[in-house]
């Protein structure tokens, strides 16, 4: 089992930045590939990034290519998900998860967080 909790979310004007953090707590953080994912309302829940257990692989959206980053910090149980030039399409709830397999399809994630709420508005 693992436990994850997403923080950072908030309201930020277009063309602004964020950076979500998820820390995560009980089973060996390496075993796990971690993804973010995020759902719109009346949208289906879909991939932002995916990152391995190292941080060497990683998988993207493509309307978040360019934009955003995602990384891990193994030492400290961390992921992070930074957004640069934010619009109103990303105006979202955002989970991270973690699965087994770096994978895009969110069926290959185990376990979940609660979502933070990021909301791009001016």
């Amino acid at each position: 089992q693992v436990q994850l909790v997403e923080s950072g979310g908030g309201l930020v004007q277009p063309g602004g930045s964020l950076r979500l953090s998820c820390t995560t707590t009980g089973r060996t953080f390496t075993m796990y590939a971690m993804g973010w994912f995020r759902q719109a309302p009346g949208k289906e829940r879909e991939l932002v990034a995916a990152i391995n257990w190292n941080g060497e692989s990683t998988e993207y959206a493509d309307s978040v290519k360019g934009r955003f980053t995602i990384s891990r910090d193994n030492a400290n149980n961390m992921m992070y998900l930074r957004m640069n030039s934010l619009d109103s399409d990303d105006t979202a709830l955002y989970y991270c998860a973690a699965g087994f397999a770096l994978r895009r399809d969110m069926r290959a994630y185990n376990y979940w967080g609660q979502g933070t709420q990021v909301t791009v508005s001016s």
